[in-house]
């Protein structure tokens, strides 16, 4: 299904008065769209998906029309071009998909209740009301609702609204904006309210499952981020409220809807009196992300979906931009170091992997391309190194000059490099195009070469490959000045090593602040200079080096089996950014191992050596005054630990949970779901199992819900697994939206892994049915590739995913995830001996 030209060349919205009535008890709506406009052809389209269209009207006469569902169109004939009212009246049904006018049902008292909220984007608006759904028809829009409403509700939309007749509410005209961002939401809602220093009214709304301080939260985050990105960007807010709303169910984490940006209620709302600091640090990068949308994506949007990266990559780096400045205590960037840095390197190097702008016009295929680790994660690295050669002030004046340019209508990729080529008198374009238009990253060589510092590039890959001679502008942040700021050729002689050595006096590093899209192989000579100073780098450097060693070794440049040996040298460290790359590396040694093994034993170890002193050190519960850093640590201390089945923690967590049995929730948040895991594990029983999915199907605690997915998805007894099983297509226990964090903890596990993996297989059309219209769907696909290590997973998952590669959405995804797990089985099958024998070697 390919659509032959975008509708808008055919006709260009101008306005568009949308009239809906929608009848929650019935399950259906009815409507009329109206839309003023100029036809360049006669013979135009208009979008729609799943309406049912009574009549269709221009200026007034009835025109003929016909459905072309392959196209999600309407087939339209006017009598004439230029200036024309188009007027549709249809009608549909509500759906649980998640996409389009939806339900999302929650429980109050344990009476089921629901509110409704809307997902357009990506080309979801169609379903909605007829309309030209493309991000470059942008319009202003007059929304009326009329719903089967009762005391106590509230609605809510992009605009305030400005009257109520008959039943009847009425907003207020919308700036132009893209069909994509439209929302609105009505149900029992509660909310809190504040303004901005400039005037602009932030509010956050929740149903009433939730206490009413879970809000504070993310009314204060909203309300400093906005202020933050109005100064930042030197443009106004352009609307006059910001609200915030958690949806009981929503399929993506987040949507950055023109002033009614829609949630997970995981990332909106949070206990303020007992929630991780890690979830602080997300709840409060999402809202930051979804709030740098309304000037970048909203006020100025993509032209078209291959510059999707326009929007998102720009959203994930300020996110940490924003966080940095009003929470400067807090160090964000450490997260973007070891959340979306790793997910970047680790994606991008498979070949075969979309380039962060890629061509697409299906919308099946639309919804593939928000890849997260390319769209969202590398191109916000790719703008980090943009803001880093042009610097704050040059980044702030382009990008003013850019809204400026363009605001309430679209821009491309160019368009922003030209705005900040003009600010910072660099061509920024012909540097950032390398790492846009292509895939993949380099690895760059530096070794002596007849005493010569030489440096290299060459594409990085993981698995099979076939190297296309690219190359890249490199900002190469060394720490010796005689290097080059920016690397184009494929090889660099930057001049006698000991003479450099001697001037320095320090060893020669690249990618300082680990801020460049690339990877380092030094030899032998430069990476022992390197390990005997390591105590004197800072984190990010001691992580980049593990993070680098261990993407070598996936790429079959080094070998886990020496990495083994330099893990102890890390073990100590008091920095969360350098625990979490050591146990990145000790996670990937347990494809290693088979179940029950004498080398797992081995393996458990090891882990305990790791881990054994910061245990001690830590201990399970938080105490008062921590560090951030130690608050981040713990969590892969006790995973270790209770890897290692260390009787000191399992006794511990044996003990925390009996003191708590009838408060589970109240755990501290930063260790609870360890000591869930643990109970479940090593003393768990059907009561034990009864009790937690109990409280799962009742809290409204998203971030308890989390916790509890973990704990029986790691059970050992294979009843309850099947029991479990059994709740993935009950939607009253399991959210679809919630499904494949379950799917995954049970694949993940070696005593669920056959379950998990037999009923997806059974069930696949089932999934599709009712998860297959929005961009998540994927990935599941992506989370089997994650688990699977063996000869015997390869083979099947090649037999069940290789017929549907001709899926539209699924073709890359399947392409790519098969080379992922051939070359995870060539790794553990050619490295496994030497790798037991390393940690045996290092436990002895």
């Amino acid at each position: 299904m390919a659509e032959l030209t975008h509708f808008y060349e055919k006709f260009q919205p101008d306005h568009y008065d949308i009239y809906l009535d929608i009848n929650r008890e019935k399950k259906q709506f009815s409507g009329r769209s109206t839309i003023n406009g100029h036809a360049k052809q006669q013979s135009i389209s208009i979008h729609q998906k799943f309406l049912k269209i009574q009549a269709v009207q221009a200026d007034g006469k009835a025109v003929p029309f016909k459905i072309d569902d392959q196209n999600e169109a309407i087939q339209i004939e006017l009598s004439k071009t230029g200036d024309t009212t188009i007027t549709i009246d249809f009608s549909a049904k509500l759906t649980d998909t998640m996409m389009g006018i939806y339900p999302s049902y929650y429980e109050v008292d344990g009476v089921k209740k629901q509110i409704i909220g809307t997902q357009f984007e990506t080309t979801a608006a169609r379903q909605a009301f007829p309309c030209v759904d493309e991000p470059e028809a942008k319009a202003t829009f007059n929304l009326a609702v009329k719903y089967d409403e009762h005391d106590g509700e509230t609605i809510i939309s992009n605009m305030p609204e400005v009257k109520t007749e008959n039943g009847v509410h009425y907003f207020d005209t919308t700036m132009r904006m893209s069909t994509y961002l439209i929302a609105f939401g009505f149900g029992e809602l509660q909310s809190k309210q504040t303004t901005t220093k400039s005037g602009v009214r932030v509010g956050v709304f929740a149903t009433k499952a939730h206490k009413t301080d879970e809000l504070d939260f993310a009314l204060d985050i909203a309300k400093r981020s906005i202020e933050f990105y109005e100064d930042f960007y030197q443009t106004p807010y352009p609307l006059p409220h910001s609200w915030q709303l958690a949806l009981p169910d929503f399929s993506a984490g987040a949507m950055e809807n023109w002033g009614l940006v829609t949630y997970r209620e995981a990332y909106l709302l949070l206990d303020p009196k007992n929630t991780s600091f890690e979830m602080k640090q997300l709840v409060a990068t999402v809202i930051a992300h979804e709030l740098a949308h309304q000037w970048f994506g909203d006020l100025v949007t993509m032209k078209w979906w291959d510059d999707l990266w326009l929007n998102e990559s720009f959203a994930n780096m300020m996110e940490y931009v924003a966080i940095d400045a009003i929470e400067p205590d807090w160090h964000i960037w450490e997260v973007f170091q070891t959340s979306d840095v790793p997910a970047a390197l680790q994606r991008d190097a498979t070949d075969g992997v979309q380039p962060v702008h890629v061509q697409v016009e299906n919308p099946a295929e639309i919804d593939s391309i928000f890849d997260a680790a390319i769209v969202y994660a590398k191109g916000a690295r790719m703008l980090v190194m943009a803001r880093a050669l042009v610097g704050d002030a040059a980044l702030r004046k382009g990008l003013k000059n850019y809204f400026a340019a363009h605001k309430f209508h679209n821009a491309t990729g160019a368009d922003l490099w030209s705005a900040l080529g003009d600010a910072s008198g660099m061509d920024v374009g012909a540097i950032m195009n390398s790492w846009l238009e292509q895939p993949g990253y380099p690895v760059v060589t530096a070794k002596v070469v007849d005493g010569k510092l030489t440096l290299t590039q060459q594409q990085f890959f993981i698995g099979e490959s076939k190297d296309a001679d690219r190359k890249w502008q490199i900002p190469l942040n060394s720490n010796y000045d005689q290097v080059p700021d920016i690397m184009a050729d494929k090889a660099v002689t930057v001049g006698d090593y000991d003479q450099l050595r001697e001037q320095n006096g320090k060893p020669f590093f690249l990618n300082a602040g680990n801020n460049s899209h690339f990877i380092i192989q030094y030899d032998e000579t430069l990476m022992k200079d390197i390990l005997g100073h390591v105590d004197q780098l800072d984190a990010i450097s001691q992580l980049q080096i593990l993070q680098d060693l261990r993407l070598l070794a996936d790429g079959r440049q080094n070998s886990y089996a020496n990495i083994v040996l330099l893990l102890p040298r890390f073990a100590g460290s008091h920095s969360n950014i350098v625990n979490a790359a050591l146990y990145r590396v000790a996670g990937n040694l347990k494809k290693f191992v088979a179940p029950k093994s004498t080398e797992k034993h081995q393996l458990q170890a090891f882990f305990n050596q790791l881990s054994a002193a910061q245990l001690e050190r830590l201990g399970w519960e938080p105490k008062s005054g921590e560090s951030n850093n130690d608050q981040l640590t713990r969590p892969y201390i006790l995973n270790a630990a209770l890897y290692a089945e260390n009787a000191a923690a399992i006794a511990s967590a044996h003990s925390l949970f009996e003191a708590n049995q009838s408060k589970l929730a109240a755990l501290p948040a930063g260790i609870r779901v360890f000591v869930l895991i643990n109970e479940v594990k090593n003393f768990g029983n059907k009561a034990v199992f009864n009790q937690l999915l109990d409280d799962y199907r009742k809290t409204a605690d998203a971030s308890y819900k989390q916790d509890i997915c973990a704990a029986l998805t790691s059970t050992t007894d294979s009843g309850l697994i099947a029991e479990l099983i059994t709740k993935f297509k009950d939607a009253d226990t399991i959210k679809p939206q919630d499904l494949r964090a379950w799917f995954r903890g049970v694949l993940a596990n070696e005593d669920g892994e056959q379950a998990a993996w037999d009923w997806i297989r059974a069930n696949w059309q089932w999934l599709e049915d009712t998860v297959g219209g929005d961009m998540e769907f994927g990935t599941y696909i992506t989370v089997i590739s994650s688990v699977f290590h063996t000869s015997q997973r390869l083979a099947e998952f090649k037999a069940f995913f290789e017929p549907k590669i001709p899926t539209p959405g699924l073709t890359r995804e399947i392409k790519m995830d098969i080379s992922v797990i051939e070359s995870r089985v060539a790794l553990v099958n050619d490295e496994k001996d030497a790798v037991n024998q390393a940690v045996n070697q290092v436990v002895k």
